[in-house]
This record gives C-alpha cells, sequence and structure tokens, in this order.
C-alpha cells in the first residue's frame, strides 16, 4: 500500500516545526538577556548556566559583550523562524505563480539574516577564541550556541542567490505578460 503525502500536507508539518522552533528560539534568546540581567543584577553565580563563571569572574564588561554576541546572532534566528511562519501563516507561498514580489523580499530577508547570524556568531566565536588567548577559561562554541558560522553565511550566500533568481523570474514573468 503506497502512502501519498500532499504537498499541502507537507506545508502543515513544516508550519508546525516552524512554530516549534521559532519559539524555541525566542526561549533561546531570552535566556540570554534574562542570564546577562540575572547575573549582573542579582547572583553573580548564574553565569554558570553558560559557563561563564570564569568570565564573569575576570572581567564583567567582557562578559556581557559575550552574552550580547550571543543574543544577537539567537535574536536574528527567532527572527528567521518568524519570517518562516508568517509566510506559511499568510499563505503567501503560491505555486501556481511562485515567482512574486512576496517571495522575493522573503527570500532576501532570509539571506540578510542568514548572513546576520554568521557574521555574529563568527564574531562570538572569534571574542571567545582572543578570551581564550588571554587566559581565560571558555566554555566550546557550541554550548555559547555560536558555533557554526561558516554554514550560516554559506546559507545567507545561497540565499542570495536564490533571491535573485527569483527577482529575475519576476522580471521575466512581467515582459511576458506585457507581450500578450
Amino acid at each position: 500500500m503506497e502512502i501519498k503525502i500532499s504537498t499541502r500536507q507537507v506545508l502543515r508539518i513544516l508550519y508546525i516545526l516552524s512554530w516549534i522552533l521559532f519559539i524555541g528560539l525566542c526561549v533561546e534568546a531570552g535566556s540570554f538577556f534574562f542570564n546577562a540581567f540575572y547575573t549582573t543584577v542579582i547572583n553573580p553565580a548564574a553565569a554558570d548556566y553558560f559557563g561563564l563563571t570564569d568570565l564573569y569572574a575576570h572581567d564583567q564588561g567582557r562578559f556581557l559583550v559575550q552574552l550580547l554576541l550571543m543574543s544577537i546572532a539567537g535574536v536574528l534566528k527567532a527572527l528567521l523562524f518568524f519570517l518562516i511562519v508568517k509566510i506559511l501563516m499568510d499563505k503567501k507561498l503560491n505555486v501556481a505563480q511562485p515567482f512574486n514580489k512576496e517571495m522575493w523580499h522573503f527570500l532576501r530577508n532570509l539571506s540578510w539574516l542568514a548572513l546576520g547570524i554568521g557574521l555574529f556568531s563568527s564574531w562570538g566565536a572569534a571574542y571567545r577564541d582572543w578570551l581564550l588567548q588571554e587566559g581565560v577559561p571558555m566554555p566550546d562554541a557550541e554550548r555559547l550556541h555560536i558555533d557554526g558560522a561558516s554554514v550560516w553565511i554559506f546559507m545567507g550566500v545561497t540565499f542570495i542567490v536564490i533571491a535573485q533568481l527569483f527577482k529575475r523570474g519576476i522580471e521575466i514573468q512581467s515582459e511576458n505578460e506585457l507581450t500578450i
């Protein structure tokens, strides 16, 4: 017996998964901000949540810079999935006419967000590496949620190329409409 899954079902599953990821990424980004506030104002021992106790003891300013870089990357990840949820929720995916301005804007925004995630993750990882060279014990980039910067940059460049293809498709589509 062959099970046939329709495009509508796949989009529904992706919509649900996107919501789950969006909520999880919002919680993650919020945890960076909350941890920065809670550690500096209420309880310095909370720096251990991300393994940054030694950094906090070394320099509170550098601790906040590291958390800021982590926070920016986290917020950009949440925004990326917000855009995905939004386009799926607004049902702007037009399979009959995929080359439209909404899709082009969507792909362009995804590309810039992915590049931003990659750049801030790279910056955060480089800052972490610099702190290690300064003799401050630091957790690995994965624990700080700033690993994989090159993958994000690659994805951003890929989305830029796809967005440009969509832009050209829109131009060709409008030229064809004018000639009819």
